[in-house]
Protein backbone atom coordinates (compact mmCIF):
# COMPACT_ATOMS: atom_id res chain seq x y z
CA UNK A 1 0.00 0.00 0.00
CA UNK A 2 2.77 2.41 0.90
CA UNK A 3 5.03 1.58 -2.01
CA UNK A 4 7.77 0.46 0.38
CA UNK A 5 8.03 -2.85 -1.49
CA UNK A 6 9.33 -2.21 -5.00
CA UNK A 7 10.23 -4.49 -7.92
CA UNK A 8 13.73 -5.97 -7.73
CA UNK A 9 14.03 -5.71 -3.96
CA UNK A 10 14.88 -8.58 -1.63
CA UNK A 11 12.27 -8.51 1.13
CA UNK A 12 12.54 -10.64 4.27
CA UNK A 13 10.47 -10.78 7.44
CA UNK A 14 9.84 -13.18 10.30
CA UNK A 15 6.65 -14.54 8.70
CA UNK A 16 6.50 -17.24 6.03
CA UNK A 17 3.81 -15.34 4.13
CA UNK A 18 6.29 -12.55 3.35
CA UNK A 19 6.25 -14.29 -0.05
CA UNK A 20 3.14 -12.18 -0.76
CA UNK A 21 5.48 -9.34 -1.84
CA UNK A 22 6.71 -11.48 -4.74
CA UNK A 23 3.69 -10.13 -6.62
CA UNK A 24 5.74 -6.97 -7.18
CA UNK A 25 8.59 -8.78 -8.92
CA UNK A 26 10.54 -8.81 -5.64
CA UNK A 27 12.33 -11.79 -4.09
CA UNK A 28 10.44 -12.10 -0.83
CA UNK A 29 10.52 -14.86 1.76
CA UNK A 30 10.11 -15.53 5.46
CA UNK A 31 13.08 -15.97 7.78
CA UNK A 32 13.65 -17.10 11.37
CA UNK A 33 14.12 -14.84 14.39
CA UNK A 34 17.91 -15.14 14.56
CA UNK A 35 18.07 -14.36 10.82
CA UNK A 36 15.95 -11.23 11.42
CA UNK A 37 18.55 -10.16 13.99
CA UNK A 38 21.31 -10.74 11.43
CA UNK A 39 19.53 -8.67 8.76
CA UNK A 40 18.89 -5.78 11.17
CA UNK A 41 22.54 -5.82 12.24
CA UNK A 42 24.20 -6.26 8.83
CA UNK A 43 21.61 -5.89 6.00
CA UNK A 44 22.98 -9.25 4.79
CA UNK A 45 21.77 -12.81 4.91
CA UNK A 46 23.48 -16.04 3.89
CA UNK A 47 21.11 -18.09 1.72
CA UNK A 48 21.37 -21.27 -0.30
CA UNK A 49 20.32 -20.69 -3.89
CA UNK A 50 16.88 -22.12 -4.64
CA UNK A 51 16.08 -24.12 -7.74
CA UNK A 52 13.80 -22.38 -10.26
CA UNK A 53 10.26 -23.51 -11.04
CA UNK A 54 7.84 -21.91 -13.46
CA UNK A 55 4.12 -22.49 -13.03
CA UNK A 56 2.21 -21.38 -16.11
CA UNK A 57 -1.54 -20.88 -16.13
CA UNK A 58 -2.75 -20.27 -19.66
CA UNK A 59 -6.21 -19.25 -20.87
CA UNK A 60 -9.10 -17.31 -19.40
CA UNK A 61 -10.50 -17.89 -15.94
CA UNK A 62 -14.21 -18.65 -15.75
CA UNK A 63 -16.72 -16.49 -13.89
CA UNK A 64 -16.45 -16.89 -10.11
CA UNK A 65 -12.91 -18.31 -10.31
CA UNK A 66 -10.27 -16.27 -8.49
CA UNK A 67 -6.54 -16.14 -7.70
CA UNK A 68 -7.31 -18.16 -4.55
CA UNK A 69 -8.79 -20.92 -6.70
CA UNK A 70 -5.69 -20.90 -8.93
CA UNK A 71 -3.47 -21.21 -5.84
CA UNK A 72 -5.49 -24.10 -4.38
CA UNK A 73 -5.67 -25.85 -7.78
CA UNK A 74 -1.87 -25.60 -8.12
CA UNK A 75 -1.34 -27.00 -4.61
CA UNK A 76 -3.87 -29.75 -5.33
CA UNK A 77 -1.83 -30.68 -8.40
CA UNK A 78 1.77 -30.51 -7.09
CA UNK A 79 1.13 -31.07 -3.36
CA UNK A 80 2.33 -29.15 -0.31
CA UNK A 81 5.87 -30.43 -0.89
CA UNK A 82 5.79 -29.89 -4.66
CA UNK A 83 7.66 -26.60 -4.43
CA UNK A 84 10.17 -27.57 -1.73
CA UNK A 85 13.60 -26.16 -2.55
CA UNK A 86 12.24 -23.95 -5.33
CA UNK A 87 11.59 -20.29 -5.96
CA UNK A 88 8.47 -20.20 -8.12
CA UNK A 89 7.62 -17.85 -10.95
CA UNK A 90 3.92 -17.68 -11.78
CA UNK A 91 3.46 -16.97 -15.48
CA UNK A 92 1.03 -17.35 -18.36
CA UNK A 93 -1.91 -15.37 -19.71
CA UNK A 94 -4.22 -16.12 -16.76
CA UNK A 95 -1.63 -14.76 -14.31
CA UNK A 96 -1.06 -11.66 -16.47
CA UNK A 97 -4.79 -10.96 -16.34
CA UNK A 98 -4.80 -10.94 -12.51
CA UNK A 99 -4.79 -7.64 -10.63
CA UNK A 100 -1.84 -6.92 -8.33
CA UNK A 101 -4.09 -7.95 -5.41
CA UNK A 102 -4.79 -11.29 -7.08
CA UNK A 103 -1.09 -11.83 -7.65
CA UNK A 104 -0.46 -11.13 -3.96
CA UNK A 105 -2.96 -13.86 -3.06
CA UNK A 106 -1.18 -16.28 -5.39
CA UNK A 107 2.34 -15.48 -4.11
CA UNK A 108 1.04 -15.64 -0.53
CA UNK A 109 0.01 -19.27 -1.12
CA UNK A 110 3.33 -20.25 -2.78
CA UNK A 111 4.50 -21.17 0.73
CA UNK A 112 1.64 -23.67 1.07
CA UNK A 113 3.05 -25.46 -1.99
CA UNK A 114 6.35 -25.79 -0.09
CA UNK A 115 8.16 -23.10 -2.12
CA UNK A 116 10.72 -20.71 -0.67
CA UNK A 117 9.23 -17.78 -2.57
CA UNK A 118 6.71 -17.01 -5.29
CA UNK A 119 6.94 -14.17 -7.77
CA UNK A 120 5.33 -12.60 -10.83
CA UNK A 121 7.30 -10.74 -13.51
CA UNK A 122 6.93 -6.95 -13.67
CA UNK A 123 4.45 -5.57 -16.22
CA UNK A 124 2.16 -2.54 -16.57
CA UNK A 125 -0.10 -3.84 -13.79
CA UNK A 126 2.84 -3.77 -11.36
CA UNK A 127 4.02 -0.32 -12.42
CA UNK A 128 0.54 1.22 -12.35
CA UNK A 129 -0.04 -0.12 -8.83
CA UNK A 130 3.21 1.32 -7.44
CA UNK A 131 2.89 4.72 -9.11
CA UNK A 132 2.08 7.59 -6.78
CA UNK A 133 2.39 5.65 -3.53
CA UNK A 134 4.14 7.38 -0.59
CA UNK A 135 7.46 5.48 -0.87
CA UNK A 136 7.44 5.02 -4.65
CA UNK A 137 10.25 6.78 -6.58
CA UNK A 138 9.60 10.51 -6.98
CA UNK A 139 8.84 11.95 -10.46
CA UNK A 140 12.49 12.82 -11.15
CA UNK A 141 13.55 9.20 -10.50
CA UNK A 142 10.45 7.49 -11.86
CA UNK A 143 11.47 6.90 -15.49
CA UNK A 144 14.85 5.44 -14.53
CA UNK A 145 13.15 3.14 -12.00
CA UNK A 146 10.59 1.92 -14.56
CA UNK A 147 13.33 1.28 -17.13
CA UNK A 148 15.09 -0.98 -14.61
CA UNK A 149 11.86 -2.67 -13.44
CA UNK A 150 10.97 -3.64 -17.01
CA UNK A 151 14.10 -5.84 -17.10
CA UNK A 152 12.69 -7.99 -14.27
CA UNK A 153 11.27 -10.90 -16.23
CA UNK A 154 12.51 -14.30 -17.33
CA UNK A 155 14.35 -14.31 -20.65
CA UNK A 156 12.69 -15.84 -23.68
CA UNK A 157 13.57 -19.54 -23.70
CA UNK A 158 14.86 -19.51 -20.11
CA UNK A 159 15.46 -22.99 -18.67
CA UNK A 160 13.77 -23.92 -15.39
CA UNK A 161 14.56 -26.84 -13.10
CA UNK A 162 10.87 -27.70 -13.11
CA UNK A 163 7.83 -26.54 -15.08
CA UNK A 164 4.15 -26.99 -14.32
CA UNK A 165 1.25 -26.03 -16.56
CA UNK A 166 -2.46 -25.62 -15.86
CA UNK A 167 -5.32 -24.60 -18.13
CA UNK A 168 -7.32 -21.71 -16.66
CA UNK A 169 -10.55 -23.12 -18.15
CA UNK A 170 -10.17 -26.33 -16.11
CA UNK A 171 -10.02 -24.49 -12.76
CA UNK A 172 -13.32 -24.45 -10.82
CA UNK A 173 -14.04 -22.76 -7.46
CA UNK A 174 -12.02 -24.80 -4.93
CA UNK A 175 -12.82 -26.04 -1.41
CA UNK A 176 -10.41 -27.91 0.88
CA UNK A 177 -11.83 -30.96 2.67
CA UNK A 178 -8.87 -32.06 4.84
CA UNK A 179 -6.09 -30.87 7.13
CA UNK A 180 -3.58 -29.70 4.52
CA UNK A 181 -4.05 -27.26 1.62
CA UNK A 182 -3.32 -30.10 -0.85
CA UNK A 183 -6.48 -31.89 0.33
CA UNK A 184 -8.66 -29.90 -2.03
CA UNK A 185 -11.29 -30.45 -4.68
CA UNK A 186 -13.65 -28.38 -6.80
CA UNK A 187 -17.10 -27.31 -5.55
CA UNK A 188 -18.74 -29.98 -7.74
CA UNK A 189 -16.48 -32.65 -6.21
CA UNK A 190 -16.85 -35.12 -3.36
CA UNK A 191 -15.01 -35.96 -0.16
CA UNK A 192 -12.56 -38.69 -1.25
CA UNK A 193 -12.97 -42.34 -0.36
CA UNK A 194 -9.82 -43.72 1.34
CA UNK A 195 -10.72 -47.28 0.28
CA UNK A 196 -10.08 -46.25 -3.35
CA UNK A 197 -6.51 -45.10 -2.54
CA UNK A 198 -3.97 -47.86 -3.27
CA UNK A 199 -1.02 -46.12 -1.54
CA UNK A 200 -1.25 -47.12 2.17
CA UNK A 201 0.47 -43.92 3.37
CA UNK A 202 -1.92 -41.69 1.41
CA UNK A 203 -4.88 -43.84 2.48
CA UNK A 204 -3.92 -43.42 6.14
CA UNK A 205 -3.56 -39.66 5.65
CA UNK A 206 -7.04 -39.39 4.13
CA UNK A 207 -8.57 -41.52 6.91
CA UNK A 208 -6.98 -39.37 9.64
CA UNK A 209 -8.06 -36.15 7.90
CA UNK A 210 -11.66 -37.34 7.52
CA UNK A 211 -11.78 -38.38 11.16
CA UNK A 212 -10.48 -34.99 12.33
CA UNK A 213 -12.77 -33.10 9.93
CA UNK A 214 -15.82 -35.18 10.88
CA UNK A 215 -16.57 -35.98 7.24
CA UNK A 216 -17.92 -39.13 5.55
CA UNK A 217 -16.27 -40.37 2.35
CA UNK A 218 -18.18 -39.58 -0.87
CA UNK A 219 -20.10 -36.67 0.68
CA UNK A 220 -20.70 -33.98 -1.96
CA UNK A 221 -18.83 -30.77 -1.05
CA UNK A 222 -22.13 -28.88 -1.41
CA UNK A 223 -23.57 -31.12 1.33
CA UNK A 224 -21.15 -29.81 3.99
CA UNK A 225 -22.81 -27.40 6.45
CA UNK A 226 -20.75 -24.77 8.25
CA UNK A 227 -20.83 -23.04 11.65
CA UNK A 228 -18.63 -19.98 11.11
CA UNK A 229 -17.24 -17.88 8.26
CA UNK A 230 -14.00 -15.90 8.28
CA UNK A 231 -13.29 -13.44 5.47
CA UNK A 232 -9.85 -11.93 6.07
CA UNK A 233 -6.14 -12.82 6.52
CA UNK A 234 -3.05 -11.80 4.53
CA UNK A 235 -4.32 -14.06 1.73
CA UNK A 236 -7.69 -12.47 1.00
CA UNK A 237 -8.43 -9.22 2.86
CA UNK A 238 -7.63 -6.61 0.21
CA UNK A 239 -10.23 -4.24 -1.19
CA UNK A 240 -11.06 -6.36 -4.24
CA UNK A 241 -11.62 -9.38 -1.96
CA UNK A 242 -14.07 -7.41 0.18
CA UNK A 243 -15.87 -6.05 -2.90
CA UNK A 244 -16.27 -9.58 -4.27
CA UNK A 245 -17.63 -10.90 -0.97
CA UNK A 246 -19.95 -7.90 -0.57
CA UNK A 247 -21.39 -8.49 -4.06
CA UNK A 248 -22.54 -11.93 -2.86
CA UNK A 249 -23.74 -10.72 0.57
CA UNK A 250 -25.75 -7.79 -0.85
CA UNK A 251 -29.48 -8.20 -0.32
CA UNK A 252 -29.00 -11.57 1.40
CA UNK A 253 -28.82 -12.66 5.05
CA UNK A 254 -26.37 -14.92 6.91
CA UNK A 255 -28.03 -18.35 7.23
CA UNK A 256 -29.65 -19.31 10.55
CA UNK A 257 -27.24 -22.22 11.16
CA UNK A 258 -24.17 -19.94 10.86
CA UNK A 259 -23.25 -18.79 14.40
CA UNK A 260 -20.72 -16.17 13.33
CA UNK A 261 -19.69 -14.60 10.03
CA UNK A 262 -16.92 -12.03 10.26
CA UNK A 263 -15.12 -9.74 7.84
CA UNK A 264 -11.66 -8.52 8.86
CA UNK A 265 -10.03 -5.98 6.48
CA UNK A 266 -6.32 -6.38 5.81
CA UNK A 267 -5.27 -2.91 6.91
CA UNK A 268 -6.54 0.44 8.17
CA UNK A 269 -6.47 1.81 4.62
CA UNK A 270 -8.48 -1.14 3.27
CA UNK A 271 -11.01 -0.69 6.09
CA UNK A 272 -11.34 3.05 5.39
CA UNK A 273 -11.77 2.48 1.65
CA UNK A 274 -14.34 -0.26 2.19
CA UNK A 275 -16.33 2.03 4.51
CA UNK A 276 -16.12 4.84 1.96
CA UNK A 277 -17.61 2.46 -0.63
CA UNK A 278 -20.32 1.37 1.82
CA UNK A 279 -19.16 -2.25 1.93
CA UNK A 280 -19.33 -2.33 5.73
CA UNK A 281 -23.07 -1.51 5.58
CA UNK A 282 -23.68 -4.32 3.07
CA UNK A 283 -21.94 -6.79 5.39
CA UNK A 284 -23.61 -5.64 8.62
CA UNK A 285 -27.06 -5.56 7.01
CA UNK A 286 -26.51 -9.14 5.87
CA UNK A 287 -25.58 -10.14 9.43
CA UNK A 288 -21.78 -10.22 9.21
CA UNK A 289 -19.56 -8.68 11.89
CA UNK A 290 -17.36 -5.85 10.56
CA UNK A 291 -14.08 -5.93 12.48
CA UNK A 292 -10.83 -4.03 12.97
CA UNK A 293 -7.83 -5.10 10.82
CA UNK A 294 -5.67 -7.91 12.16
CA UNK A 295 -4.79 -11.60 11.89
CA UNK A 296 -7.94 -12.60 13.78
CA UNK A 297 -9.35 -16.08 13.14
CA UNK A 298 -6.66 -17.05 10.62
CA UNK A 299 -4.69 -18.42 13.59
CA UNK A 300 -7.17 -18.21 16.48
CA UNK A 301 -6.07 -14.77 17.70
CA UNK A 302 -7.59 -13.69 21.03
CA UNK A 303 -11.28 -14.69 21.16
CA UNK A 304 -11.53 -15.11 17.37
CA UNK A 305 -11.39 -18.88 17.34
CA UNK A 306 -13.35 -22.01 16.59
CA UNK A 307 -14.69 -24.13 19.42
CA UNK A 308 -13.92 -27.88 19.22
CA UNK A 309 -15.78 -29.47 16.32
CA UNK A 310 -16.90 -26.20 14.75
CA UNK A 311 -16.59 -25.97 10.97
CA UNK A 312 -15.42 -22.78 9.25
CA UNK A 313 -15.35 -21.50 5.67
CA UNK A 314 -12.18 -19.42 5.73
CA UNK A 315 -10.35 -17.26 3.20
CA UNK A 316 -7.04 -17.80 5.00
CA UNK A 317 -4.13 -20.00 3.83
CA UNK A 318 -3.77 -22.89 6.29
CA UNK A 319 -6.21 -25.59 7.32
CA UNK A 320 -3.94 -27.55 9.67
CA UNK A 321 -5.36 -29.28 12.74
CA UNK A 322 -6.04 -26.69 15.45
CA UNK A 323 -5.03 -23.74 13.28
CA UNK A 324 -8.24 -21.78 13.96
CA UNK A 325 -8.80 -23.18 17.45
CA UNK A 326 -8.36 -26.52 19.18
CA UNK A 327 -10.19 -29.26 17.21
CA UNK A 328 -11.62 -26.61 14.86
CA UNK A 329 -12.30 -27.66 11.26
CA UNK A 330 -11.15 -25.30 8.51
CA UNK A 331 -12.17 -25.28 4.85
CA UNK A 332 -10.17 -22.88 2.65
CA UNK A 333 -12.09 -20.97 -0.02
CA UNK A 334 -12.13 -17.67 -1.93
CA UNK A 335 -13.93 -14.59 -0.51
CA UNK A 336 -16.90 -15.10 -2.89
CA UNK A 337 -17.20 -18.74 -1.89
CA UNK A 338 -16.99 -17.85 1.82
CA UNK A 339 -19.73 -15.24 1.47
CA UNK A 340 -21.86 -17.71 -0.52
CA UNK A 341 -21.42 -20.32 2.25
CA UNK A 342 -22.37 -17.72 4.86
CA UNK A 343 -25.70 -16.86 3.21
CA UNK A 344 -26.68 -20.46 2.36
CA UNK A 345 -25.28 -22.22 5.45
CA UNK A 346 -23.29 -24.73 3.40
CA UNK A 347 -20.77 -24.79 0.55
CA UNK A 348 -22.38 -23.79 -2.70
CA UNK A 349 -21.19 -22.98 -6.21
CA UNK A 350 -20.98 -19.19 -6.20
CA UNK A 351 -21.58 -19.21 -9.95
CA UNK A 352 -25.13 -20.44 -9.34
CA UNK A 353 -25.89 -17.71 -6.79
CA UNK A 354 -25.35 -14.69 -9.02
Amino acid sequence: EQGATLPGMTVVCGDSHTSTHGAFGALAHGIGTSEVEHVLATQCLVQKKSKAMQIRVEGQLGKGVTAKDIALAIIGKIGTAGGTGYAVEFAGSAIRSLSLEGRMTLCNMAIEAGARAGMVAVDDTTIDYVKGRPYAPKPEQWDAAVTYWRTLHSDEGAKFDAEVELKAEDIQPQVTWGTSPEMVTSIDGFVPDPSKESDPTKRGGIERALQYMGLEANTPITGINIDKVFIGSCTNSRIEDLRAAAAIAKGRKVAANVKLAMVVPGSGLVKAQAEQEGLDKIFTEAGFEWREPGCSMCLAMNADRLEPGERCASTSNRNFEGRQGQSGRTHLVSPEMAAAAAVTGHFVDVRQLN
